[in-house]
């Protein structure tokens, strides 16, 4: 069997920058273990596979990190509309996040909409430790259960040196962040409990993040940079319920999987 292989760096500024995701399309789905051996030979944070859909959108998507299927990835999606977008819009189907739509947002970027995450004040002292770090701490759930750390600014941020042996045993997306230097703000998130020490750009954090930040910078549309060891910049607007994420995509890698 030949699949198509793409490889994207998503929400990249500039060439080799951004997160990497692999985007897959397959006629039909194959079975989930061999979905996850896939992604394991990849040894990206994200492969994503799509297949035809019919009625209120255009694919069915699912994401794969090495060693676990996950309910919601921002950049594998935005990824995935740069590769299968035709028009002016695409829409996934997914199984826990809905339906995710990627439309074009200029000449050279994509905007992606995801369900905006509400998060709330509450005690999370395993995160603290783990991050090595004193910081509020806010927790919600959209897709995923989600932890928020607000530090003092951005060198705080840049300064965590997490212990990610304590991290994967938080069944949550553990997220730093705090106001920005050169963008208005600054994060980096961990998914160890997935198998992602640290995620270079994450969609799914901003769908959290987005509303966190819209209330306390009394604004809905702002740029945000994560600041891990590669590191991204989105454009973020918060609509109603929806957060909206553009960024540029470049693909670097195009062939085929043999099977």
């Amino acid at each position: 069997m030949i699949i198509p292989f793409f490889q994207v760096d998503a929400f990249a500024p500039e060439p080799l920058t951004g997160n990497p995701a692999a985007v897959m399309p397959l006629e039909e789905w194959l079975p989930d273990a061999t979905l996850q051996a896939i992604a394991a030979e990849n040894n990206l944070s994200e492969t994503a596979f799509t297949v035809p859909a019919e009625g209120d959108a255009d694919y069915e998507l699912r994401w794969f990190t090495p060693t676990t299927e996950v309910p919601m990835c921002g950049h594998a999606t935005i990824a995935s509309g740069h590769i299968l977008i035709t028009g002016e819009e695409v829409r996934f189907r997914t199984r826990k996040a809905g339906i995710l739509t990627v439309r074009r947002d200029g000449e050279e970027q994509l905007q992606l909409s995801l369900p905006a995450a509400s998060v709330a004040p509450r005690q999370a002292p395993e995160a603290l430790a783990a991050l090595g770090v004193a910081g509020q701490t806010f927790v919600g759930r959209n897709a995923e259960q989600t932890i928020i750390v607000l530090l003092d600014d951005e060198a705080s941020v840049r300064a965590v040196r997490p212990d990610f042996a304590a991290l994967r045993g938080i069944d949550a997306l553990v997220i730093v962040t705090a106001c920005g230097d050169e963008q208005e703000i600054a994060s980096r998130v961990f998914a160890a409990n997935v198998g992602i020490d640290e995620d270079p750009v994450t969609g799914a954090a901003h769908a959290a993040l987005v509303p966190f930040w819209a209330a306390r910078l009394e604004r809905r549309h702002f740029s945000a940079a994560q600041v891990g060891p590669r590191g991204g910049v989105l454009d973020c607007r918060l609509e109603g319920d929806r957060v909206l994420l553009s960024g540029r995509c470049r693909t670097v890698i195009e062939g085929s999987f043999q099977l």
